[in-house]
Parts: structure tokens; sequence; C-alpha cells
């Protein structure tokens, strides 16, 4: 296994998440007992504009430059702090999506019942209703707060028919009680979607979100510092969902609902490794990567990169946990 792995990430040998061991039943698991578990879920029948985002995870795993492992800002060799595997695909049978969820909220459970943070490969955002409730199911409704990033808000109750949609996975979520809406914070949005009834839906839920202009007005580092306050004011647990399309399209156009006006990836990747520093978290994923659509693989390579950066983050706070004088 070693030696495929160290044929090289584009050029040769099996293509995992960062040359990770491929890992493939929950049997290995419990042997390998890794403290984070890569999953894909090649899903994107719930898109609403471009298709293609089933094809993300495994772009995310062999196209995106690989230039090693150790974190310059942080001064860190990842995977000496943090052990990372490739847990595969949750299986996405064509055209069945509650057969599909159904299997990505296995997966994920598979991984987070055994105490390892799953961060899961998309797929449409629909995929972070089934994933994000399996994370609940672990830690507790109610405890997982969640930190989204995303041009949309993602809280239609209904689209085109389909309750299903990446359209409405947050408001799915919001229902179920899986994550209440007062431990939901968004940031990033912008653009013309969705309409004021959806937001005034989500105001009687306690839910909190921050435009593009108010980052503009009052400063990222600000806006931010009030997200982690209000996700975690009532949870103890982190939960990060990252739609590229959050991403200004100048830096991740391959996406299927490009919404100019974004964030910077400089911003985004720091903001992701401040956030698995300085909290618990439990679970992320990264979604709606259409690699068709992409220009000289920018959004293949940011999505990998802000993987990178939330393994560097969590690695960094267990080399601080570890170096901590133990408490008297």
């Amino acid at each position: 296994m070693h030696e495929q792995l160290e044929l090289g990430y584009v050029f040769g040998g099996l293509a995992t998440f960062g040359q990770r061991p491929f890992l493939t039943d929950p049997d290995q698991l419990d042997e390998w007992q890794p403290d984070v578990a890569i999953v894909g879920a090649p899903f994107d029948i719930a898109t609403t504009n471009r298709p293609g985002a089933r094809f993300g995870p495994r772009a995310i795993r062999s196209q995106a430059y690989e230039s090693g492992t150790y974190h310059i800002d942080l001064d860190l060799e990842i995977f000496e702090h943090l052990e990372v595997v490739d847990y595969g695909d949750a299986y996405c049978p064509h055209g069945l999506t509650e057969q599909s969820h159904a299997n990505i909220r296995e997966r994920v459970h598979q991984i987070a019942s055994r105490g390892i943070v799953p961060i899961i490969l998309g797929g449409d955002h629909s995929i972070t209703w089934p994933a994000a409730t399996a994370v609940a199911d672990v830690h507790g409704y109610g405890n997982v707060g969640v930190v989204h990033f995303d041009a949309h808000a993602d809280t239609a109750d209904i689209i085109d028919g389909n309750l299903a949609s990446h359209g409405t996975p947050i408001r799915r979520l919001i229902e179920s009680g899986a994550i209440p809406g007062d431990r939901f914070v968004q940031v990033g949005l912008r653009g013309y979607w969705p309409p004021a009834e959806v937001f005034a839906w989500m105001r009687e839920r306690g839910m909190v979100w921050h435009t593009m202009q108010e980052i503009w007005d009052r400063g990222f580092k600000a806006v931010m510092a009030d997200a982690v306050g209000e996700a975690l004011a009532k949870a103890d647990k982190l939960y990060i969902s990252l739609d590229v399309d959050s991403l200004d399209p100048a830096f991740a156009p391959g996406t299927g609902t490009p919404e100019p006006g974004g964030l910077t990836t400089v911003d985004l990747l720091r903001m992701v490794r401040q956030l698995a520093i300085e909290h618990d978290v439990v679970g992320m994923d990264v979604v709606e990567v259409a690699p068709a659509y992409d220009v000289s693989d920018l959004t293949v390579n940011a999505a990998h990169r802000m993987v990178f950066e939330a393994l560097g983050g969590m690695a960094e706070r267990r080399r601080r946990t570890a170096a901590a004088p133990p408490a008297t």
C-alpha cells in the first residue's frame, strides 16, 4: 500500500486524499484509530443549475497540486500530530436521492461514532443534510454549531417540487432539530436569492447571517469573531460547511452556481485554519466543486487547501494541548 501511495500524487498509484492510507471497512477504522477520515459524497442530482459536482471528490484527490505536508505558517508537520486516512466514498446510486443520502449518513456515522472527525468531499450541498445529521446523531442534537460559508442561504423549503435540493439542506437540518437555527451562522451571502420570505423564516428560527456587504464594511476578521461566538453560544462542538461558491468566481470558477463578489481564497483559508485551531471541530464538508467548469484547477486546488488548512489547524490544536501544563 505505502509503495503505491509513494508513486506520486498525480503521476501514478492510488489517488487518495493527500496520499493518506486508503481504508474501506469499519473494522479498519477500529484497527487504525485515526483522528480524521476523509470521505467522498459523489452526488449531484440535487443541483438547480450546472451539474458535475459528483466528480468533485475524485478531482480533489487526483487533480490538486500536492506540494508537501509541512505547514510553513505553523512550523508543523501536519501528519506527525494528526493521523488521517481516506475512507473512500459513500455509494450514491444514479437517480436515487433518498438512498444516496442514507448511504452518506451511514458512512459518516461509521466515522463519527468512533470518535473520528469526518471531512466530507461533495457533491452538491444537499449532502450536508445527511452528513451533519450523522455528526449530530453522535454529539447530540443541539450540541453542534455550524459555521456555513456560502453565497446562498440554502434555506428554501422546496424547489421545483424537491425537498432535498441543494438549495434546501439547511432548512431540513433546522426542521429536524439536528442543528437548531440559533446554532447556525452563515457567512458570505450575496446576490439575489433566496427571496425575502425565506429570510423572514430564518429570523423566526434565530439564524444569523453575515453578508458580503457587511464583510466589505467591517472586515472579515471582525465579522468572523462575531460569527463563531454566535454559532457556539449554545453549542460545544463545531461543524464547518464550506460551499466553494462562497469564494468569488475569480478564485473558484468550477462550481455549479457561481456568484460574483465573493470571498478571497487567502482570507477563507486562514479563517478555516483559525476555526480549527481555536474550536473543537467535529465535522466538515467542502461541497459544490464541479471540475468540468474549472480553469487551471483553481477550484480543485482551493478546495484541497481548505481541507489542508483544517487539518493543519487541528494538528496545531493537538500540539498546543499536548504542550499545555497539566491542570492542578
